[in-house]
């Protein structure tokens, strides 16, 4: 199996860390660690399933970097998050390391980082570049600010789906809610919470719990929902155990890992919906009009009717959940 360009970097002699304890920031599950002394070593994540992932893996776990001699930034899909982990590696170590896919923008950040900062030593490797510096205080512009309220009346910061813009899709689905809901509901995917009004808004809705994976999305939530009758879950939405089955779902379920399409995330979400639901249950879904969600629907619902959409989306109501 080839080298990671961390393991390159480092078993080749061309980048020495200092001693001290390692700050590895939001890498994926699969990420290489293995030239790194675990013991000094920890992850820090916002994503659920990533960060349970590597919490099994026996590593150490925290969810903001803080007090520690190199920070390793990998580098995320938002360009914005990005620019903020970098300075807050800056902010709390000693030295930090920036390591990314071309397809996350890895070479505009090493030519902006260079821009400031003069040459960079780097490796190009298997699509992608790791640089490394000094921490230094010329990226404190780049700090992300607190979550700001938008135009459109909600709070969002960096690195959430649909920061400073209502999802078009979540707002078709929104204006299909039926007058009346279940009692007891759940929306699946929640990022910053703007399905909740809506839902709330309906006759017969006792409860309503946001499930949502982006600590950084349920910290918005929790921010634009003040209703009582909700509940904030950070937790991964595909294997979510509530105390009680849900009487009603409404879900926008994500459909991206990384750059790429991955339909399989949306399928998923409907399998998860279909267990989370109480036998009398009841779905409404909105989904990207070229995902081929119908035949998961149709083996996990006994009933499934499209409800509307328009050229970027298709609507889903179903019911009765098949076990």
């Amino acid at each position: 199996m080839s080298q990671s360009r961390l393991s390159t970097a480092l078993d080749d002699g061309l980048l020495a860390l200092p001693d001290g304890n390692i700050s590895v920031m939001r890498p994926p599950a699969g990420y290489d660690v293995s030239a790194l002394p675990r013991d000094a070593t920890e992850i820090v994540h916002g994503f659920y399933p990533d960060y349970i992932a590597w919490q099994n893996a026996g590593y150490g776990m925290a969810q903001s970097v803080a007090d520690t001699k190199t920070a390793i930034v990998v580098l995320p899909r938002a360009k914005l998050l990005a620019r903020a982990m970098i300075a807050d590696a800056c902010d709390n170590a000693a030295f930090v390391i920036v390591d990314g896919q071309k397809t996350d923008g890895i070479d505009s950040i090493f030519k902006a980082c260079r821009k400031r900062l003069g040459d960079l030593p780097s490796i190009t490797k298997s699509h992608g570049r790791i640089f490394w510096f000094a921490a230094t205080d010329a990226f404190a512009d780049w700090e992300a600010p607190p979550p700001q309220k938008g135009a459109h009346g909600f709070y969002t910061t960096a690195g959430v789906f649909s920061d400073g813009v209502v999802d078009a899709g979540s707002a078709l689905l929104a204006d299909a809610l039926p007058a009346k809901l279940p009692a007891r509901m759940a929306d699946l995917g929640a990022g910053w919470g703007y399905l909740a009004a809506p839902v709330l808004a309906r006759a017969g809705v006792t409860s309503l719990d946001l499930i949502e994976a982006e600590a950084l999305s349920v910290a918005c939530a929790r921010l634009n929902v003040t209703d009582p009758k909700v509940r904030f879950h950070w937790a991964d939405a595909t294997r979510f155990k509530p105390d009680t089955p849900f009487d009603g779902i409404v879900m926008n379920p994500p459909f991206h890992a990384g750059r790429a399409s991955d339909p399989g995330l949306g399928r998923a979400f409907i399998q998860a919906a279909s267990r989370l639901l109480a036998p009398h249950g009841k779905l409404w879904m909105v989904a990207n009009r070229h995902l081929p969600y119908e035949t998961t629907l149709t083996e996990s619902f006994r009933n499934v009717d499209m409800i509307g959409g328009n050229g970027a989306f298709k609507l889903f109501h179903a019911n009765r959940p098949v076990r």
